[in-house]
């Protein structure tokens, strides 16, 4: 029992250094991300329950908290997250923090159901400063392809798509 309680932070290795240049170790960087993790499934729930942002946000944030609840080394994290250095965690895990908070602020899932977005029509003419990518024709093959498949539903192919 002592060994557990006691030894084992002991024996811990420690870790010198990050390797990236502006990111000092965390000595506690377990500790740090129990606690950023904790807070930032607490904030997502200001996030309406039915939008894409927060599933993904509560997802991987579960994710990656019950691993570090899991392990005690940061080695082990590090392995079983494989997304980093868990300073380099530590850092995605405050800037999501911020996002939340933006996110909150902008609120982008709320618009009005009556709000009507102004359409732009295909034969509308495009800013000069907007870049057009025009793609280049499509191989023959797929042609062939989709009259075979057309054929077989009894559809007509547009003139458009004939050329």
């Amino acid at each position: 029992m002592f060994l557990r309680a006691i030894g084992r932070p002991l024996l811990a290795k420690v870790k010198q250094t990050t390797g990236i240049v502006g990111l000092d170790v965390v000595p506690n960087a377990r500790a740090v991300l129990i606690e950023l993790y904790t807070k930032t499934l607490k904030e997502i729930e200001a996030v309406p329950e039915d939008e894409g942002y927060r599933k993904a946000v509560e997802s991987f944030t579960r994710h990656r908290l019950s691993v570090c609840k899991e392990e005690e080394d940061w080695e082990a994290i590090e392995k079983r997250l494989g997304c980093g250095q868990v300073e380099e965690l530590i850092e995605e895990a405050q800037d999501e923090l911020t996002l939340i908070a933006k996110m909150i602020e902008w609120d982008p899932w709320g618009v009005p159901d009556d709000y009507e977005c102004e359409v732009i029509e295909n034969d509308a003419p495009i800013p000069n400063h907007v870049p057009q990518h025009r793609p280049g024709p499509l191989p023959q093959d797929f042609y062939t392809t989709l009259e075979g498949l057309i054929s077989e539903s009894k559809t007509k192919i547009p003139p458009a798509l004939k050329e």
